[in-house]
């Protein structure tokens, strides 16, 4: 099923990047064409995102990552996903007023993780120096890059709340006092230096490109990054979205004892693909549960764009982001019963509940021994549903003035056969105060916790937030896709959309890609103020209006977005032969794919 598309399906066999945003897709194809591989395109084109969308990812967040080893055969999660701090438990929280961790400022801080993440791939997988890496990103920071107009307005909404509130941030945002302009050329020449040092102080310890890499990370986790940091939070106290001034709980000896590690995914067959997950400490599970239970539908029978198919897929969402907000949670400090999550007999049991109307009730599985979570989970819904004004949407979709930022994405594969998704976010410009003379934010992901006992997302000191970021990599027959998008609670959905329309209606990656995209808004967003709202739904226009009255009909509640709104999909395929594809969105105009 193929037709018009708005850019041309990207083929060859010497390599592919797409990422959303064209200048990291250049520099991450240009890492190849110098004799880099995948891992190398990864890291080069993550650290630049870092730069030019640090409205939605910086140094210090998150970052997951499933890749796959030509020379190992391997597919490995790489998990830089940074845990609370020792200081972070619920009594301390609760003792500065609250009852939902504010999704700004500095008490929603957890260990930054994506450096060091980036470091640990770059170390094992990759070929090239740190310095070859890195320098792209230094010399976007140094010599300046155009801002994007998101970028430019996000800040200009901010500017007089930096000003009077968050001082550093000011300074490195609106140098002179003034917020940049749509596409002015903007530089963060604090941010070079940073970078610059790490990379200086990799080369003094000799010429091995390990040792280097290595160096560059004690510098972060123990030398001058972290003194920085720690400096700065022994004494901060700022204004956040509570409403209130909070300090951080974060310290030096938090920053020294953590590191990025590797993980096993998480899988699940569906259709002859194998789809690779990470494990339950992000919602990367939902997807496979979402395929579980449209296992048991003819889905290849229906219209792709139609409203039969439209409703069975978000009533099977709706399904497994209710067992994601009862059961999710770091695996490493609680059970997660996937095995049974994930089992046929559960999950036929959960497809019998999908009728052809649409359930306005939160209706987690009820497993034995785990009964608890499942209430929990609906009390708080019901407490929550309507809460404020945030709908649980693409935080890029909300107002610009908005203290919370998104995500980026980025797909390469190498002719080697070696393959990199990952989906970085965090340290956003408009959710925390720039570190004084470092040029970037600390993150915010600690919001995702509750305030609450006995929870599998319950604040912990060294547990991870159960985040919202979830890259994927699928394989069939030696045939490998890597795969995923931005969007908070909606990464998930917008991916099994796309990734069913490829399997069963043979869409390719740009035709898919340009296909309108619909998200469910029901089930408790992960985002400050954790909103529910029960049987709520988006949909682009360009559905029509039959289908979107007949989901009206069928009981949703629909939101009719404009078209081009919804989604920020990028993709890269590996044929068995060798062969190569990729895609980018055209949404927000500034995802492109690369290759040759």
């Amino acid at each position: 099923m193929q037709g018009f598309t708005t850019r041309p399906e990207i083929r060859g066999s010497f390599g592919v990047a797409t990422s959303t945003h064209w200048i990291a897709s250049a520099v991450g194809f240009g890492i190849l064409e110098r004799g880099g591989n995948a891992f190398d395109a990864a890291v080069a084109a993550g650290l630049v995102l870092q730069v030019v969308e640090p409205h939605l990812n910086g140094p210090a967040g998150d970052l997951p990552a499933i890749f796959h080893s030509a020379q190992s055969g391997k597919t490995t999660v790489l998990a830089a996903q940074g845990p609370a701090p020792a200081g972070a438990t619920i009594d301390h929280y609760r003792a500065q007023g609250l009852e939902l961790i504010p999704g700004s400022g500095l008490l929603a801080t957890v260990i930054p993780g994506a450096f060091d993440g980036w470091m640990l791939m770059l170390r094992d997988h990759g070929t090239l120096s740190l310095a070859q890496v890195m320098e792209p990103a230094i010399s976007y920071a140094r010599d300046g890059h155009p801002v994007l107009p998101r970028v430019a307005h996000t800040i200009a909404g901010l500017a007089d709340y930096f000003a009077v509130e968050w001082p550093s941030s000011a300074a490195t945002w609106c140098p002179g006092g003034v917020a940049p302009a749509p596409n002015e050329n903007f530089k963060n020449p604090d941010l070079a230096r940073t970078y610059q040092r790490l990379v200086d102080l990799g080369e003094a310890s000799g010429a091995d490109r390990v040792a280097q890499i290595d160096a560059a990370r004690s510098a972060w986790a123990e030398g001058f990054v972290a003194e920085a940091i720690a400096q700065y939070l022994k004494t901060a106290k700022v204004h956040d979205v509570s409403e209130q001034k909070n300090s951080a709980v974060l310290t030096a000896a938090d920053l020294a004892q953590w590191r990025a590690q590797y993980e096993e995914t998480l899988s699940y067959e569906y259709h002859g693909w194998t789809v690779h997950k990470t494990q339950a400490w992000s919602q990367g599970p939902v997807l496979l549960q979402s395929l579980a239970i449209l296992n048991h539908f003819d889905l290849a029978a229906m219209d792709p764009m139609g409203a039969e198919f439209t409703h069975t897929v978000i009533e099977a969402m709706k399904l497994a982001y209710a067992d994601r907000e009862a059961y999710y949670g770091d695996p490493d400090h609680s059970a997660v019963p996937m095995d049974v999550l994930l089992s046929d007999e559960y999950n036929a049991a959960r497809a019998a509940l999908i009728t052809d109307q649409a359930s306005l009730q939160q209706r987690p599985g009820r497993l034995p021994g785990f009964e608890h979570q499942a209430d929990a989970y609906i009390a708080r819904a019901a407490r929550d549903f309507g809460v404020a004004e945030a709908a649980p949407q693409e935080p890029t979709m909300a107002h610009l003035t908005e203290k919370r930022g998104d995500t980026v994405h980025l797909d390469v594969i190498d002719r080697w056969g070696n393959m990199v998704s990952a989906t970085p976010s965090g340290g956003w410009l408009q959710s925390s105060p720039v570190v004084p003379g470092l040029g970037f934010a600390l993150n915010s992901r600690a919001q995702m916790f509750w305030l609450e006992q006995g929870l599998p997302t319950s604040l912990a000191p060294g547990r991870r937030p159960r985040t919202t970021l979830t890259p994927s990599l699928a394989e069939k027959d030696g045939t490998r896709l890597v795969f995923g998008t931005p969007g908070g609670d909606q990464q998930d959905q917008w991916q099994l959309i796309w990734f069913l329309r490829f399997v069963h209606h043979g869409l390719d990656l740009q035709a898919g890609m340009d296909a309108p995209l619909f998200h469910s808004m029901h089930f408790q967003g992960s985002f400050y103020p954790r909103a529910a709202l029960p049987g709520e739904m988006m949909i682009e226009a360009a559905y029509g209006e039959a289908v979107i009255a007949d989901l009206r009909q069928r009981g949703h509640m629909v939101t009719v977005a404009e078209d081009w709104t919804v989604g920020r999909l990028t993709a890269a395929l590996r044929h068995a032969d060798g062969s190569l594809q990729a895609a980018a969105t055209p949404r927000l105009m500034q995802a492109y794919a690369v290759g040759r």
